[in-house]
């Protein structure tokens, strides 16, 4: 049975159902086609970079605002939260789009806003530095910490960061499995596995 206290998640395609449409958003932002979307920005001057970055932000809004909770999740994080198990959220969104989505999915009061890390917050994923602040925030290290989300940064986070990976994916493939500790397909699944 699974009995850790901290928490850490990935919010787009985690907590929510996948909407984001990454090739569309990269032709939008005129991005060269598989390129890692805030990789590419932070390689342009300011100048180039601030329009894109503005209307990343807008993409995102009209996203958050289209925000479902994915299986399982909203009852994963209530029986967390009941448990008082610490919760955050490390994402590459920017934090506003994320309370927004948070709030939209009706789990917003069980994260504290100084445990919702956006992308201006600290160096995106796959960099651990997310983790590795929110460990100390919580008083506590990394090796206490899981890490869940669906693609292969919030993996290598978790793994640079020394936390348990836990990969939802819904296929059941699991391409990444160098990367994590858990699989499951589902936050159902998770959820089943803290209760039994």
């Amino acid at each position: 049975m699974l009995d850790p206290t901290y928490w850490v998640f990935d919010l787009d395609g985690t907590l929510t159902v996948p909407v984001h449409d990454f090739d569309a958003i990269r032709s939008r932002l005129g991005l060269e086609e598989g390129c890692d979307i805030l990789a590419a920005l932070s390689k342009m001057s300011e100048t180039q970079a601030l329009p894109l970055l503005k209307e990343l932000e807008l993409i995102e809004i009209e996203l958050a605002k289209k925000a479902l909770p994915s299986p399982g999740a909203v009852a994963l994080l209530a029986e967390l939260h009941q448990r008082n198990c610490e919760l955050g959220i490390l994402t590459r969104n920017n934090k506003k789009n994320a309370l927004f989505s948070l709030e939209a999915l009706g789990v917003g009061s069980y994260f504290s806003e100084d445990c919702v890390l956006g992308r201006e917050d600290v160096a995106p994923k796959p960099s651990p530095d997310g983790i590795l602040k929110l460990s100390a925030y919580w008083n506590t290290t990394p090796v206490n910490v899981m890490m869940v989300g669906d693609y292969l940064y919030d993996l290598q986070a978790g793994r640079n960061a020394g936390a348990t990976t836990v990969h939802v994916d819904q296929t059941g493939v699991f391409p990444w499995p160098e990367w994590m500790d858990i699989g499951v397909n589902s936050l159902q699944k998770l959820h089943q596995g803290l209760c039994s």
